[in-house]
């Protein structure tokens, strides 16, 4: 049972202890007191945990300060919307607005190379009044072989470069609870330059111990990426572990799944998905064309695969799009054959407008009959 408190409750008020106080007298029931920042109000919660299938709504509903009492009918007791009981508050990072209702593109590089490529890659999202971007550090790989990219050698200039072109966000993968830390200090160092959305990769995406660390760390918001070979559920729950450590500030990335269905695609292309953990669960859901795709392949039409498939999670209600970008791909220490250019982004940019009002204009309808 989640109890919600009115937006103007403090939470160590003494109605709100006294409606603790009652919660905890009831048998082999404990409570959790949780508050969400989001993007435009924060919002209190009550958790009672143990047998509340038996304790009346009523028993709290009756308080000034509860706005709604709501059952627990999903397995995603803390992300989870349980049937609409719970409403997507989003949240705001870094002046950034973050919701099931808004939309961000972070276009950057799969991986960290060299400064020069930072700097041309920031300077036209500038350019194209972007803010959000992406740029991996740390970089998992299938071969031991591969470029694991730079680690914090490269976090200094890195973030001294998003502060210079005003870049708010940048979405980095961590795959070790040192990462976590190795960021924080270097963002300290920069004077807070920029922000970073702590990435969970795939590979990791049932890497508990590395669940419950990014949880447990509420400074920075949390981007993770679907299992490429689990279920959505197993996926969900996996985010369920970074949510009970304390962190709420999740967004869930759609990035394609492994099977050879999919093929020419690298991964079979999962974005129908977008309303359905939209309906689900309270986290803004974002989609990787590039790593769903998997190269520059273009349709009949002249447009790329990449520029179709984000388009589908977009005129589904995406809120962010995550996508490859590189100044000169062919110098890419990863994922360089399906990095779009420079001179793409506009286009790019273009494209995803149109899918977006596509989307409103579907909201619209909808509204109207209503």
């Amino acid at each position: 049972m989640i109890i919600v408190l009115k937006a103007d409750t403090e939470a160590d008020s003494p109605e709100v202890r006294r409606l603790i106080e009652q919660a905890e007298s009831f048998p082999d029931v404990q409570t959790e007191l949780h508050q969400i920042q989001g993007a435009t109000r924060t919002v209190t919660e009550v958790y009672l945990i143990g047998h509340t299938g038996v304790i009346p709504t009523e028993f709290f509903e009756e308080y000034a300060c509860v706005e709604k009492v709501v059952r627990v009918t999903e397995k995603f007791r803390a992300i989870g919307r349980h049937e609409g009981g719970l409403d997507a508050v989003g949240f705001e990072y870094n002046g950034v607005r973050i919701s099931q209702d808004s939309l961000h593109v972070f276009p950057g590089l799969c991986a960290v190379d060299q400064p020069e490529n930072v700097e041309a890659m920031f300077k036209a999202l500038q350019q194209n009044g972007i803010e959000t971007s992406r740029a991996g550090a740390y970089k998992p790989r299938t071969s031991p072989y591969d470029f694991q990219g730079h680690g914090a050698a490269c976090l200094s200039y890195l973030f001294d470069l998003a502060g210079k072109y005003g870049i708010k966000i940048i979405a980095m993968e961590v795959t070790h609870e040192a990462h976590v830390e190795e960021i924080q200090s270097a963002l300290a160092a920069s004077g807070q330059a920029t922000g970073v959305m702590v990435q969970i990769g795939t590979r990791n995406a049932q890497n508990f111990e590395l669940l419950k660390a990014v949880g447990q760390q509420t400074e920075m918001p949390v981007l993770f990426k679907r299992g490429m070979g689990i279920t959505l559920e197993e996926s969900l729950n996996a985010c369920e572990y970074v949510a009970s450590g304390g962190n709420r500030r999740i967004v869930f990335c759609l990035r394609g799944v492994k099977s050879h269905l999919g093929d020419p695609h690298r991964n079979f292309v999962d974005f129908a998905h977008v309303s359905v953990v939209k309906r689900l669960t309270r986290l803004p859901v974002c989609i990787d064309p590039s790593h769903s795709v998997g190269s520059r392949s273009r349709a009949p039409d002249g447009l790329l695969d990449v520029f179709h498939v984000t388009a589908q999670g977009v005129i589904s209600g995406a809120n962010l799009v995550l996508v490859d970008f590189h100044p000169q791909p062919e110098q890419a220490l990863c994922d360089g054959p399906q990095a779009l250019l420079i001179e793409e982004l506009q286009p790019f940019l273009e494209d995803v407008a149109i899918a977006r009002q596509a989307y409103e204009a579907r909201l619209s309808r909808v509204a109207a009959r209503t």
